[in-house]
């Protein structure tokens, strides 16, 4: 027992050094992938006054532009320990900042894989943030905007519908749950508007990244894990490892058996039989696992309650314990030989649940 406590007190004091040392880049930047120039005829010329109290000037619709490229940047570690670029894609609704610094101002999943030694890059999928968005004249239909309760009783942060409340000590929240609740204000200022018609375009910028930076390991995130489990379909010699984080729905079963090659993780937060939502989604993600294997492939399942790690909510990269689930991945992508880290001897084993 006392060798189990003097472990646990050096990975205790090892993770807070490592917080405590700066982080020591060999370089960064960002760039743009993808995109092509839609035409638009046949609109109205008008006049408009672009700035209050200046002259009037002609706006004419008609014309050129560019859309559907994806903003991408890149932050590259000194101390280099994976073997490939780490790809972060973020959900629906959401951008790269996702990744970023949590709402209650934690290190987010971006400078805790940075530290661990990853080449990282975070993205804005099409459509989001600093990739920019087309009008209605190029993408048909129009952007869905996210209600101020919708991401806390769908996210499993609240019990589920009629949870949230404005008053805290009204609110009904998931058992354990390790958002930062306080923090939840900061949480919806990165909400952004998406779109229903705009799959393809998303799934093509995607690829032209993956062209640009791979091959490499993909952390994929709700929404994000159905695009990069397609995008692994259409480019398997690339990807050369998957961590999909919830993946809100597969990629597709007729093609499942293209990743036979892909080690792929599969990773669960707490309380997902609570949320009917998410028992629906991972019965689709399983079953697309259930593809991959047959096909000869190695899908692990991770449920975290099973390794001892509880309170999850649909964003485990922003809760308290992120970085404990960090971990675990960190853990997975080692025991597949994508880093040169060792892992260290007194390292836990974290079992991988196959459902």
């Amino acid at each position: 027992m006392r060798r189990f406590i003097i472990a646990a007190l050096v990975t205790m004091a090892s993770s807070t050094l490592a917080r405590a040392e700066d982080i020591v880049l060999r370089g960064m930047g960002s760039f743009h992938v993808g995109g092509r120039v839609a035409e638009i005829h046949g609109k109205p010329v008008r006049d408009i006054v672009r700035v209050p109290g200046g002259p009037s000037s002609k706006l004419d619709p008609n014309g050129a532009y560019q859309v559907e490229q994806m903003y991408a940047q890149y932050f590259l570690p000194k101390n280099r320990k994976g073997k490939l670029p780490l790809l972060m894609w973020h959900g629906g609704g959401l951008t790269g900042v996702t990744y970023e610094t949590t709402p209650d101002g934690r290190e987010g999943w971006l400078n805790m894989f940075v530290r661990k030694g990853w080449d990282v890059y975070v993205s804005d999928a099409v459509e989001r943030g600093r990739s920019g968005f087309a009008g209605a004249d190029i993408w048909p239909g129009e952007p869905i905007f996210i209600t101020y309760t919708d991401p806390f009783e769908r996210f499993r942060i609240g019990a589920g519908e009629g949870s949230w409340d404005p008053d805290p000590s009204k609110q009904k929240l998931m058992p354990g749950v390790q958002f930062p609740v306080d923090a939840y204000a900061n949480y919806m200022k990165q909400i952004v508007p998406r779109w229903l018609t705009t799959d393809d375009a998303v799934i093509a910028g995607y690829v032209a990244l993956v062209d640009k930076v791979c091959p490499c390991v993909l952390l994929l995130h709700s929404q994000g894990g159905s695009f990069g489990l397609k995008v692994a379909e259409e480019r398997p010699d690339k990807i050369k490892a998957i961590v999909a984080v919830e993946s809100a729905s597969a990629g597709n079963l007729s093609k499942a058996a293209a990743l036979k090659n892909i080690p792929i993780l599969m990773v669960f937060g707490d309380n997902v039989d609570l949320h009917p939502r998410w028992v629906a989604y991972r019965k689709l993600d399983l079953e697309y696992a259930n593809a991959v294997r047959a096909a000869g492939g190695q899908v692990d399942v991770i449920n975290l309650p099973d390794v001892g790690i509880k309170g999850n909510s649909h964003m485990m990269m922003m809760d308290k314990n992120n970085g404990a689930v960090a971990d675990v991945i960190q853990h997975w992508l080692i025991d597949q030989g994508l880093t040169t880290d060792t892992g260290g001897k007194s390292r836990p084993k974290r079992r991988a649940v196959h459902s």
